[in-house]
């Protein structure tokens, strides 16, 4: 099984299943194309625990927490759970506040833009596009000798809080406590928060993910990132599988239900806009943020739950970086109408100011280690 996972075929394998999966939570009850999304979900997580107050986004994903969890028993199974941090723990919550930025003026992270296209949202090629410049910026400051360090080992209880913490959020969502008038738990009346498959169900589906994704080492910008630097198409096979099959089950889907899950435009699509540079923008830079920090915030998830502190302290950037976009208007608007959507003019300048980070940060990096050779 171990040399299964490890061969091309796994992350074919995974991805494929992701893709049918992905597919499948839309027909029981996640918005149209957003079975899965990283970025969306863990914006609803923050709204839930009200780190933003926009009341159509507030809802604890339990695909998250499947995630997350799914991938712990994976690494006990297969003793691979190593408790590790330490490298540049600030810089990596900062690229995931960037990195959340930035997918949620796109509206999506790298696996919702597959899920888009698949469901013939056009401006998924504009989003896809961005993330491939981005990762190659990224790429441009790895083969000059970018780096944040290496992680170190750390105590084993270190590596048990981000699977504790996302066993309290499965708590909360489960008995959804009441801290007092108008205080948390939110959950979306209206709106994509309130679109949502059962709890057990998308908790369990979250799980299969978590588990295939840990052995196959899952990764949307890993997948670019590896045949932009070594020519290595081991992950994108994965990337397509889930491409393919979303789009195939999606067929099926409206074969079988007479409603549509595919159309193909750039206008009309469901939680998404057509301002096509911001599309671009929003996803460069979530793409170079993710290069930076090596790993998609899926794959993020998915170290958390080896105990991976770094890869922890990215995801709680991301989640802070969610309440930051809603609570100061960063967030794209989806189209209304022939209204054109997209982000404000402070979700415009807060794109720049990333986009400047991480490009400081890269150049800053790489002449760090250069010192250090000397």
């Amino acid at each position: 099984m171990q040399r299964f996972f490890a061969s091309r075929w796994g992350p074919i394998t995974a991805g494929a299943i992701i893709g049918i999966l992905a597919a499948l939570l839309v027909l029981w009850g996640n918005p149209k194309n957003m079975g899965v999304c990283v970025a969306c979900f863990e914006r609803d997580i923050a709204g839930a625990l009200g780190l933003h107050r926009n009341p159509v986004v507030q809802y604890i994903r339990p695909e998250i927490i499947g995630f997350v969890l799914g991938s712990l028993v994976a690494a006990l199974i297969f003793r691979e759970f190593r408790p590790r941090g330490g490298s540049a723990p600030i810089i990596r919550f900062l690229l995931g506040m960037f990195a959340m930025i930035g997918a949620l003026v796109f509206l999506g992270c790298p696996w919702r833009a597959l899920l888009r296209l698949a469901g013939g949202d056009l401006n998924a090629l504009l989003a896809l596009a961005g993330l491939v410049v981005g990762i190659g910026v990224g790429v441009l400051f790895m083969r000059a000798g970018y780096t944040l360090g290496r992680s170190t080992p750390a105590p084993a209880v270190a590596g048990w809080i981000m699977p504790a913490l996302m066993v309290g959020l499965l708590l909360l969502a489960i008995f959804r406590p009441v801290f007092g008038e108008d205080l948390p738990i939110f959950a979306s009346e209206k709106g994509p928060g309130s679109q949502h498959a059962a709890l057990w169900l998308s908790l369990v589906v979250g799980m299969v993910i978590g588990f295939l994704a840990q052995r196959t080492r899952f990764c949307t910008m890993g997948a670019i990132r590896d045949v932009l630097l070594m020519g290595d198409t081991h992950l994108l096979g994965g990337v397509v599988a889930l491409l393919l099959t979303a789009f195939l089950t999606n067929g099926v889907l409206t074969w079988a239900t007479g409603t549509p899950y595919v159309n193909f435009s750039f206008t009309g699509q469901p939680v998404a806009h057509s301002n096509h540079l911001w599309n671009f923008a929003g996803m460069a830079l979530a793409g170079l943020s993710f290069a930076l920090a090596g790993g998609c915030p899926g794959r993020q998830l998915f170290m958390a739950g080896e105990g991976d502190g770094d890869a922890a302290l990215f995801v709680l950037g991301m989640i802070v970086g969610a309440g930051f976009s809603h609570n100061f208007s960063l967030a794209g608007v989806p189209d209304a109408g022939n209204v054109v959507g997209g982000p404000s003019i402070y979700g415009q300048i807060a794109v720049g100011i990333g986009l400047a980070f991480c490009l400081i940060l890269g150049f800053a990096a790489r002449m760090r280690r250069q010192e250090v050779k000397r």
